[in-house]
């Protein structure tokens, strides 16, 4: 496995072949080395593409590989819902055919058959679930929203899941949303779509795509930071 020394930090990565891509694409995931995607490269030019993303990658394995601080969710627990975090309580129901998650407005409730007790990784696809409905519910409102406002034109919006993506815009100009996009504060939500907007005129990350973006959002910059705390990869 490649690897070079920055500062105190050994960074490891793996290449990964995606000639269907158009750019190259580094992702840092928990325990594992760094990926870079995209298309062939030789070793010399994956070494000079991750040794230019080395400050991120180090603040994202960090970031990444923090101890868990909990395994499970119990009442008193924080879950996190458009860019804060709200108390979560977790009611014991015998009768239950299966564990529900709903959200109050002010808190999440989940009903488990199994005590007061949740373990993350079964909370895990009702989180996911209830990200989903959210944005299904509120992304495509708030895409036609951002077309009123930039001239821009979105043929249409999907929610999907991806493995390191917050969004993508295609080909035929189709905005697709990751669910998780829904733990995000509005105002970056806001970024992800216009971003998402301005590839249907500019696909690659070019300074013509920048400029379109700052057009519309001048204050840019500060949501893609914030968007960066994330952990998914360094691309949108």
């Amino acid at each position: 496995m490649p690897r070079f020394q920055y500062g105190q930090t050994q960074i490891e990565w793996r290449f990964q072949c995606a000639p269907e891509l158009k750019r190259h694409y580094v992702t840092v995931e928990r325990g594992r080395p760094a990926l870079l995607r995209g298309p062939m490269l030789e070793p010399a030019e994956q070494e000079a593409l991750v040794r230019r993303r080395a400050r991120w990658i180090r603040e994202k394995m960090a970031l990444v590989n923090q101890p868990l601080s909990v395994d499970a969710v119990v009442t008193g627990s924080r879950l996190r819902y458009a860019g804060r975090t709200y108390f979560t309580e977790v009611r014991h129901v015998v009768d239950l055919d299966v564990t529900r998650l709903w959200f109050t407005a002010s808190r999440f409730v989940i009903e488990h058959t199994d005590g007061t007790v949740i373990e993350t990784h079964q909370l895990a696809p009702l989180l996911e679930e209830f990200y989903r409905q959210r944005a299904q519910e509120k992304l495509p409102t708030r895409v036609r929203y951002w077309e009123r406002q930039t001239g821009l034109t979105a043929q249409a919006v999907r929610i999907r899941h991806f493995q390191s993506r917050w969004a993508s815009c295609n080909a035929r100009n189709v905005l697709e949303f990751h669910p998780r996009v829904m733990e995000l504060p509005p105002s970056v939500q806001d970024y992800v779509i216009v971003h998402e907007l301005c590839h249907t005129v500019e696909k690659s990350h070019t300074r013509a795509f920048w400029q379109e973006v700052a057009r519309h959002l001048p204050q840019w910059r500060k949501q893609h930071e914030l968007l960066e705390r994330g952990v998914f990869g360094d691309s949108i």
